[in-house]
């Protein structure tokens, strides 16, 4: 019972930096990004670049994650991540200069990547070293509930506050957001066995199978990101949808809550890399509805089936990761995360050019979904792979 309460308070950890790092410094800025529009004099084209600065931060995160091995570093870098996610927060309210938003988008970035990476890494290695089973579902909810989160406070905070006691008082729930995430997670155990003397041996896929998946894993950072970005703003300037754009925020984070622990029950009976390509497949539907159907029944519908897959596709993949690294998952975590970053840095940075151009963000949607056909395709490639590595093993076994 004491080891199911530790799992507990470990996964606990998890979603609470998750919900610091990727639901307070990283998402409150999607449903805000209309507020500031109207209210700070952010214009379409800025707020593309400071989406696009966030990802570089996630993005030199990710490498990082990768080039390091020592969990005690890890671990340290990671409780310094939750605290600069409290830090970021309150700098976005307390300028207008654009250049200190970037900063303050830059550092929300790395904070995120500590989350993602870092804590992810050391929470799966925990669960690993105790014996239980290596799925990250309930954890990931954590990013679910953040972005949920985030659409009702600025939802709530909007008709009373301005976009600056907006940042300030998620800065407040930033700072009781830390204690759980810093205090419930242990300090890293570095031995080379499990809690029952069981080795841990890293299992590392083929050269030519990493690149097609992280290839694969881009085109699927494109597809999200536009989404996860720009809803709120693409719905509000959809006709008849003005101000509706929380809305579809907030679906993409009830959807999200629960759909990392149901992707693992459908991996369970599927296999991860079919579960991977239903996500894909119905990634590629949920962007596209809001702007070829339309209407609140269009972005509703579109919002959670985006919702319900994105979030599960990443927690496959870094569970994927884990499990061909368990001694160090973030290494393989952080590779592919760089691939996923360097595709969030360039699909906003696309999609504000679209907008300030067409002056719709309604473009990026299309973009996005042709990218993750693209990605569904190089998954259906990856299963072709990994039966001829599997055959190849068998034959030198």
């Amino acid at each position: 019972m004491d080891n199911q309460i530790q799992r507990m308070k470990v996964l606990g950890a998890g979603i609470f930096s998750l919900l610091l790092a990727l639901g307070v410094a990283r998402f409150a800025y999607t449903p805000l990004l209309p507020v500031m529009q109207a209210q700070a004099g952010l214009g379409l084209a800025e707020g593309g670049w400071l989406a696009a600065i966030n990802y570089l931060g996630y993005l030199s995160g990710a490498l990082l994650a990768a080039s390091i091995s020592d969990l005690l570093l890890k671990d340290r870098l990671y409780r310094i991540g939750m605290v600069v996610a409290v830090l970021t927060t309150v700098m976005m309210g307390i300028s207008t200069d654009f250049w200190v938003w970037a900063v303050s988008r830059y550092l929300a970035g790395l904070s995120s990547a500590a989350a993602m990476l870092l804590g992810t890494g050391l929470i799966l290695n925990w669960l690993i070293r105790h014996n239980h089973r290596s799925e990250l579902g309930i954890h990931f909810a954590g990013i679910g509930l953040g972005i949920a989160g985030c659409s009702v406070a600025v939802a709530v905070m909007s008709p009373w506050l301005d976009w600056r006691a907006q940042w300030f008082a998620l800065t407040a729930i930033a700072c009781v957001l830390l204690v759980p995430a810093l205090s419930w997670l242990p300090a890293p155990d570095t031995s080379t066995v499990t809690r029952s003397g069981a080795p841990m041996h890293d299992n590392p896929p083929s050269p030519l199978f990493l690149r097609v998946f992280m290839a694969s894993y881009f085109c699927a950072g494109v597809g999200y990101v536009i989404s996860a970005t720009f809803i709120v703003a693409i719905v509000n300037r959809l006709p008849g949808l003005e101000g509706q754009g929380s809305w579809s925020f907030l679906a993409i984070g009830l959807a999200a809550a629960p759909a990392c622990i149901v992707w693992d029950f459908i991996a369970r009976r599927t296999g991860v890399l079919n579960a991977l390509i239903l996500a894909a497949v119905l990634q590629i539907v949920g962007i596209l509805l809001p702007v070829a159907v339309g209407g609140m029944a269009g972005a509703i519908a579109g919002a959670l089936l985006f919702g319900g897959t994105f979030i599960g596709m990443v927690s496959l993949v870094l569970t994927m990761a884990g499990r061909y690294y368990p001694t160090r998952p973030a290494k393989m975590m952080g590779k592919m995360t760089i691939s996923y970053g360097v595709a969030q840095i360039l699909g906003p940075t696309v999609t504000g050019w679209l907008g300030a151009t067409f002056g719709s963000y309604a473009g990026g949607l299309w973009f996005a979904a042709a990218m993750m056909a693209l990605g569904t395709a190089l998954l259906l490639v990856l299963k072709a792979v990994g039966r001829r590595d599997a055959l190849a093993e068998a034959g030198r076994g």
